[in-house]
């Protein structure tokens, strides 16, 4: 464990990790579109990490589910352990050249990896890349994420696209919940051996499927 980033050593036990958005009271008030924060546990539900977005008010309540960002995961100490960076960038079929990617540094300041939009007409497909920007995994979506009053899960793959190892989940949290705010709850499964840095990315793809599936309030109903 002495090899892993600063911060990250708790990740090296994990094979499951949730995330909790949690209710801004201004936003679930007015409907003003404000900067998320975010809670990140383990399956007991104990407090291993948090997360603040931040960016600007004009590019929350002009490009919403588009906005750029930094998110700043800290731990119980305080101290920043990964930065999720997502640039202004598509979110369309008709301009596959410029869809989504977003960058992973753990510790801040040093690359621990991407997640990168894939071209499909018809599902939703990431690739997980290390610091080197080499493929290692897939993530696959459903062909409707509404859900219907279930959980979404998103396939976590093997590059064949063949052999599924985990998966993330957008868990129903109820009719109030998500009519009346943006509050989001997300699992992800992975095996336990896999590489903290991925596991790290792995909760920055979180935060983007968040954002390109379920921002609008009524989405996962």
């Amino acid at each position: 464990t002495h090899n892993l980033p600063p911060g990250l050593e708790y990740l090296n036990q994990l094979d499951q990790i949730i995330i909790h958005q949690q209710v801004e009271l201004l936003e679930a008030i007015l409907g003003t579109e404000t900067s998320s924060k975010y809670e990140i546990k383990n399956h007991l539900g104990q407090r291993v990490f948090f997360a603040v977005e931040e960016n600007g008010c004009l590019d929350r309540q002009l490009c919403s589910p588009l906005r750029p960002f930094t998110i700043r995961i800290a731990d119980n100490a305080g101290r920043e352990v990964i930065r999720v960076t997502r640039p202004l960038r598509c979110n369309s079929c008709c301009f596959p050249c410029f869809l989504q990617e977003l960058e992973v540094q753990s510790p801040p300041g040093t690359i621990a990896g991407y997640v990168v939009q894939n071209w499909d007409p018809f599902l939703p497909k990431f690739t997980i890349q290390n610091q080197s920007k080499e493929d290692v995994l897939k993530i696959i979506g459903p062909y409707a994420t509404c859900g219907c009053f279930q959980d979404v899960d998103f396939e976590v793959k093997a590059l064949n696209e063949m052999t599924t190892i985990g998966k993330i989940s957008k868990y129903w949290s109820g009719f109030v919940n998500n009519v009346f705010t943006n509050t989001a709850n997300f699992g992800i499964q992975v095996p336990v051996d896999l590489d903290v840095r991925l596991k790290a990315v792995m909760i920055g793809a979180c935060f983007l499927i968040d954002l390109m599936f379920f921002e609008n309030s009524l989405d996962g109903l």
